[in-house]
Parts: C-alpha cells; sequence; structure tokens
C-alpha cells in the first residue's frame, strides 16, 4: 500500500519528535494499535460523574441540592483555570487579559441564570427537614470559591468591612487572614464563639489559603492590571470586564444566595439560622461587607451604595 505523502510528512515529523524525547517511535505506534477507540463514556467518566450524588436522606429533592452545588463547584474549577492564566502569563496583554475576564463572567453568569434551581427548584419543606442531616457542612465550606476571592486581590481588600480601614497590604498575611471578611459568618452570635462549620474549615484549609496568598501577593489579578501600562490600563473594555467580574462575584452572586435564603429561612418575620447556625442577614448582604476586587474602579459613591438598594428594597418589603 503506497503512504502517501502527507502522511509520510507525518510520520517523519513523530519520529522527530519521539527521538528528541529519548523514546522509540515503534513502541508508540504499537501502542496505537493495541489502545481502544475512545468513547464519550469513557472520556468524560459518565459513570463516576453520575455515581457522586450520594445523599444523606430519602427526600428527592435533596439529589437537586447535592448536583447543584457539585455542578458549581466544577464551574469554579474552571475559573480558577482561567485566574491562573491571567496570573502567569508572562506577557499580558489587554486581548488576553479580556477573553480571559470574558470567560470568568461567562461561568459566573451561568451560574447566577441557573440559581433558579435553588430558589424555586425544591420544596420548601423537604428542604428544611433534609438540610438538618447535613450539619454542619455548609455551601459556606466552599474553599474554591475562596480561592477564585484570593487570586482576584490583595487580602487587605477581603478584611472586614467595619475594621478594614485599620489594614494594609504591610500587615502580615497571618493578620489579614485572622481579620477577613467571611470568618464573620462562622461566628454564633449568641456565644461569640466560632461554629464548628468555621472550624471545621479552618482546620482543613487554613494552610492552603495563606500559602496560595504568599504566592500571589503582589501579582494577584487586581496587581496584573495595576502593573500593565497607562495606555493599557485606561482600555475601556478591560476596565467594563473587570467591574463586571466585581459585580458578578461580590454582589449578584450574593443577591442569589439571598433570595434563596428569604425563599428557605424566612417565615412570619423570624429567621432560621443557616447551615452552620449563621445569621445570613448579617452576613450575605453585599452592602454589609462592601467587598470589592478592584475598588480603584469604583467611585467613592458607588462603593458606599454597594448592593444597597436591592437589599434595602428586601428589608422594607419583609417589614
Amino acid at each position: 500500500m503506497e503512504i502517501k505523502p502527507e502522511i509520510a510528512e507525518r510520520i517523519n515529523k513523530l519520529e522527530e519528535k519521539f527521538r528528541n524525547s529519548g523514546q522509540d517511535m515503534g513502541s508508540y505506534l504499537d501502542g496505537l494499535l493495541y489502545d481502544r477507540y475512545l468513547s464519550y463514556w469513557d472520556y468524560i467518566s459518565v459513570d463516576t460523574l453520575l455515581s457522586l450524588q450520594k445523599t444523606n436522606t430519602h427526600f428527592p429533592d435533596e439529589t437537586i441540592f447535592i448536583t447543584y452545588h457539585q455542578i458549581t463547584e466544577l464551574y469554579f474549577k474552571l475559573i480558577i483555570h482561567e485566574q491562573k492564566q491571567i496570573i502567569e502569563s508572562e506577557a499580558l496583554t489587554p486581548s488576553f487579559f479580556i477573553e480571559k475576564l470574558k470567560r470568568i463572567n461567562r461561568y459566573f453568569r451561568i451560574l447566577i441564570d441557573s440559581f433558579d434551581v435553588m430558589i424555586k427548584g425544591m420544596d420548601r419543606e423537604q428542604f428544611l427537614k433534609f438540610r438538618m442531616a447535613l450539619l454542619p457542612a455548609s455551601g459556606f465550606q466552599s474553599a474554591q470559591f475562596r480561592m477564585i476571592e484570593l487570586y482576584s486581590t490583595p487580602m487587605e481588600h477581603l478584611v472586614s468591612a467595619d475594621i478594614r480601614k485599620d489594614f494594609s497590604e504591610d500587615d502580615s498575611l497571618e493578620e489579614l487572614y485572622e481579620n477577613i471578611y467571611w470568618k464573620k459568618g462562622g461566628i454564633d452570635l449568641k456565644t461569640g464563639e466560632k461554629t464548628l462549620t468555621l472550624r471545621q474549615f479552618e482546620k482543613r484549609y487554613t494552610p492552603r489559603f495563606l500559602r496560595i496568598a504568599g504566592q500571589v501577593k503582589g501579582n494577584t489579578i487586581y496587581h496584573r492590571y495595576l502593573n500593565m501600562t497607562e495606555e493599557d490600563r485606561s482600555n475601556k473594555d478591560l476596565i467594563q470586564a473587570l467591574r463586571n467580574l466585581d459585580v458578578n462575584v461580590n454582589i449578584n452572586w450574593l443577591l442569589m444566595h439571598m433570595g434563596a435564603a428569604y425563599r428557605y429561612l424566612s417565615k412570619e418575620k423570624s429567621t432560621i439560622k443557616a447551615t452552620g447556625g449563621t445569621n445570613w442577614k448579617q452576613f450575605l448582604p453585599p452592602g454589609f461587607q462592601k467587598i470589592s476586587f478592584f475598588p480603584n474602579l469604583w467611585s467613592k459613591e458607588e462603593q458606599e451604595d454597594w448592593g444597597k438598594q436591592w437589599v434595602n428594597h428586601t428589608f422594607n418589603t419583609e417589614k
């Protein structure tokens, strides 16, 4: 059988490739000969993937709850994948930066737009029962979301709003981490002590969080933007993409959680604690935390009104 010139050319290139790697091309060709055809279900590991929804109760809607959270974590993985490419880029251009930010914003929009699965997609009575079998586990313990924050902005921007002015980049990572805003969500309001949910989370992830913070110190997405030339920093599309990311993560994503909390945890002006014992009314509203990844891209008025309009509307409606 005659070998076509284009095939012979590819064979020569393969032979060169394997020779440079110190391997024998014939061995690789044997591997291709004996290898099975790849199927979709094997490549995606469909059977394994669909076996991971292990519920703790017999309530049907718990399957919705666990599946949606797993989907969320997969999107978080994609977001971090894009963030790392921005941070690790040796020659960061506005076009590359914008494209990666668009992907990240797209992932967050999908999550935000799909959150009706959580807000409207479960029976309230089922949720209030099966959630008790999940204690003290909580979405509060999503390490990947905290990593997204650490990759996005320096830790001094993540300090609790009421004491943020007292901290700067000169403070140690350990001190900044000790005062990071989300820890307030894991404090028992009656005793002032850390909940088991927070203690578990800190024990499992504190070393990893501090390691990541150290690795990206001075090199977060915020810093990569600041370190660009003045011309690149003034790129309107880049500025808009960064602002969109701030709003998606620190306002819209939180508001979706507020919507779910109001549906499932509010009843006749009383409040049911969220899983893990947190008081979500004091922790979730973006207007209370005022977390912004890129504060220099917002006016003072915009920062003061951070998510305020939605929160005021909700609380006034509730009264």
